[in-house]
């Protein structure tokens, strides 16, 4: 299952020595609710390789800001603390998966 990220506890998931996928998303976005299941999946075929989790923008502005989300769903993937990839719009699993595996 994805992870609960929110403003306090985003850059303790950041020190993660795995790569990190964060899903920017609001419930009131119907593409994110597309996405979502997808994101949920990604997590549990990535579990114990990599941290996947969820930040709701609108209770968690301050992340958001700091990595200029401006369109959601946004995903971006963490190495290092750094963003090395990101997808904008809902993209197939298979594409979120290839992405995610090139930084394992």
């Amino acid at each position: 299952m994805a992870l609960e990220i929110t403003d306090s506890s985003f850059q303790e998931v950041l020190k993660s020595d795995k790569p990190v996928l964060v899903d920017f998303w609001a419930v009131w976005c119907g593409p994110c609710r597309t996405l979502g299941p997808i994101i949920e999946e990604v997590a549990n075929d990535f579990e114990g390789k990599a941290v996947v989790g969820k930040v709701d923008v609108d209770n968690n502005q301050e992340i958001s800001m700091q990595y200029g989300i401006r369109n959601i769903p946004t995903v971006l993937i963490f190495k290092g603390g750094e963003v090395v990839d990101k997808i904008v719009g809902v993209a197939p699993k298979e594409v979120i998966a290839e992405k995610l595996s090139a930084h394992l």
